[in-house]
C-alpha cells in the first residue's frame, strides 16, 4: 500500500495540488486497504502522511485490519481535513470529481486550501493490475465461468427470470463468491433486446433467446460474463444475428495488445456489424477495464483515446438489439499481455441451445 501512495503522491506536482483527498470507497480500498461506507469518511494524503479521517463505528475495526494508517475519530469529517492540511501546511487540495455538491460548498467556503476538483487520478493508478490483484480477478472469472455454465443445466422454459438470476447467485455464494458487482440480468424473449434489463418476474419460454449478464466478487475483485442462450430454436434471423455478433467479438479480440486504443477496436467490431447488416443494433459501447468495480478504465468505445497497457483486464461485449424480436451480447473478460492478451473467461461463445 505504501508504493500506492508515493505513486499518487509522485502525480502531485504535475497536478499542482500538494493533497488529496479520498471519497471513493474502491479508492479507499485500493490505497490503504480497506473502506468505509459513502459518507462515512475520507482518506486524506498529504506530502508529510496518511489519515483516516471516520467515526467511532469504525476505529476498533479500522485498528484492526490497517494498524498502520493514523486515524482521527470525528464526527465532523470535513472540519478534521481542514484541521490536518492546516497541520501540514497544505495549501492545494486535490478532490475526487465525484464529491457531492454538498460536501465541496463545504469545502469551497471554509477550506483555508484551495480545493481543486480532478477527475480519475486514483481511477487511473488502478488500470494497470498488481500480481495479487490479477489473482484474484483470475479466481473471480474462473468461479463465474463455472457458475453460469452450471446455470445453463437448470435454465428451462417455466423458470423466471428472477428465479434465474437468484440460482446463479446463490451458486455463486456457496461456492466462495462475496456477492454480485451489479445485479444479475436475465432478459429473454423481446426482454433481451433491452441491454440492461432487470431480471423480472417474466417466464422464460420456448425458442426464446435469454441473455446473462453478471458479475460476482472473489476476494475483492470483480469478473463481468456475458452470453445468449436459446430455450430450443430461435428461428434463421436471430441465429444469423448471434453468429455475426459471435465473429464481430473474435475480430475485436484478436486485436487486443498493448498500444491499440479503445477506439480502435470499437471500430473494428462496429464496422464488421455494419457490413453485416446490423450496425444500427449496436448501441453501445465495446467494453471497460474491471478490477475492484465493474466498470473501469480503460474505456474501449466509439472514438475513446486510451491506450491498453500490460497488465490490464478489460470486457469485450459487443451486441445487437432488434426491439419486440430478441438481443444478443457476448461479453468476456481477457488481460492484456506484452505479446497480446489471454481469455479469462471459458464459458463456450457458440450459440447454446437449451
Amino acid at each position: 500500500m505504501v508504493e500506492r501512495i508515493e505513486r499518487l503522491r509522485a502525480q502531485f506536482t504535475a497536478l499542482s495540488i500538494d493533497s488529496f483527498l479520498i471519497q471513493d470507497p474502491s479508492n479507499q480500498r485500493y490505497l490503504v486497504g480497506t473502506s468505509v461506507l459513502p459518507g462515512d469518511g475520507y482518506v486524506l494524503v498529504t506530502a508529510k502522511r496518511v489519515v483516516f479521517i471516520t467515526d467511532a463505528r469504525y476505529q476498533t475495526e479500522l485498528t484492526t485490519t490497517i494498524p498502520d494508517v493514523p486515524l482521527v475519530i470525528t464526527r465532523n469529517y470535513l472540519q478534521a481535513v481542514n484541521d490536518v492540511l492546516q497541520a501540514d501546511n497544505a495549501t492545494v487540495l486535490g478532490l475526487e470529481d465525484t464529491l457531492s455538491l454538498r460536501e465541496f460548498a463545504w469545502l469551497d467556503e471554509h477550506l483555508t486550501a484551495d480545493p481543486v476538483p480532478l477527475a480519475n487520478v486514483v481511477d487511473h493508478l488502478r488500470q494497470v493490475k498488481e500480481p495479487g490483484e490479477l489473482a484474484a480477478i483470475e479466481r473471480a472469472t474462473a468461479l463465474t465461468s463455472q457458475g453460469v455454465q452450471a446455470l445453463f443445466k437448470v435454465l428451462r422454459p417455466g423458470m423466471t427470470e428472477r428465479a434465474a438470476a437468484l440460482w446463479l447467485t446463490r451458486w455463486m455464494q456457496d461456492h466462495g463468491a462475496s456477492g454480485e458487482s451489479f445485479p444479475t440480468i436475465v432478459a429473454s424473449g423481446v426482454r433481451s433486446a433491452w441491454p440492461h434489463g432487470q431480471a423480472s418476474d417474466k417466464l422464460l419460454a420456448a425458442h426464446e433467446l435469454v441473455t446473462i449478464d453478471c458479475g460476482f466478487y472473489v476476494d475483492g475483485y470483480t469478473s463481468d460474463l456475458t452470453r445468449t442462450v436459446a430455450l430450443g430454436d430461435p428461428g434463421t434471423f436471430l441465429k444469423q444475428a448471434y453468429q455475426a455478433v459471435q465473429t464481430a467479438q473474435e475480430t475485436i479480440k484478436a486485436a487486443v495488445r498493448p498500444g491499440v486504443t479503445g477506439g480502435q477496436l470499437d471500430q473494428l467490431g462496429r464496422d464488421y456489424l455494419s457490413e453485416q447488416g446490423y450496425g444500427a443494433a449496436f448501441i453501445h459501447g465495446t467494453g471497460h477495464g474491471i478490477g475492484l468495480d465493474i466498470h473501469e478504465g480503460p474505456n474501449i468505445g466509439r472514438n475513446w483515446p486510451d491506450v491498453l497497457a500490460v497488465n490490464q483486464v478489460i470486457t469485450v461485449e459487443p451486441g445487437v438489439y432488434f426491439p419486440n424480436q430478441g438481443g444478443i451480447r457476448i461479453e468476456d473478460d481477457l488481460l492484456v499481455t506484452a505479446d497480446g492478451h489471454r481469455k479469462l473467461t471459458t464459458v463456450p461463445r457458440n450459440l447454446i441451445i437449451l
